[in-house]
């Protein structure tokens, strides 16, 4: 596996510096940023939603998941919904379901990031597999990708089972 062609392409045509990271198989963005060894408030987790219909990335760190209502908010849609996996599969053919990087302008999508995001120095992100990552200082990939920043990333509720309260996911 290797970064896919169009990501290098396009990051490439951008001209901006970007390292490249290779990983064990992992299938969740918490379990990516653990087997690369980045901080999960670092990993850069990629969700597409549709917004009435509209493609978009939704990009938040790896330990949040999304609160849809913040979301739908900030895009000003009526409805959003997250996108199926074959709706992923005919969207970013170039890449593995579920490792979309989140560069909107390759895909000609809008880009939403969580503020929590921006904090960050560096950020990580999928490079369209399983097994390879991308790792940029935020503030490129701002530049590329002119997103909205807004609030929409919350912390999965506590887990009263097992006494896990969601705050250790964001190491």
């Amino acid at each position: 596996m290797s970064v896919r062609q169009a990501v290098r392409d396009f990051l490439e045509h951008e001209k901006v510096s970007y390292v490249t990271l290779t990983h064990q198989v992992a299938f969740t963005s918490q379990e990516e940023a653990a087997v690369a060894h980045v901080p999960g408030r670092d990993w850069a987790k990629t969700v597409v939603c549709l917004a009435d219909n509209e493609p978009i990335l939704a990009v938040l760190p790896a330990p949040l998941i999304i609160n849809f209502d913040k979301l739908r908010a900030l895009t000003g849609a009526k409805s959003i919904e997250l996108a199926s996996e074959n709706e992923m599969a005919q969207l970013y053919p170039d890449c593995e379901v579920g490792a979309t990087p989140p560069l909107g302008p390759l895909y000609k999508q809008r880009v939403f990031v969580d503020e929590r995001l921006t904090r960050e120095s560096a950020i990580v992100f999928p490079a369209g597999t399983h097994t390879d990552a991308i790792r940029m200082p935020y503030a490129t990939f701002g530049a590329i990708n002119h997103p909205v920043v807004g609030n929409f990333g919350e912390l999965p509720k506590a887990d009263k089972s097992t006494g896990d309260d969601g705050r250790g996911l964001w190491m």
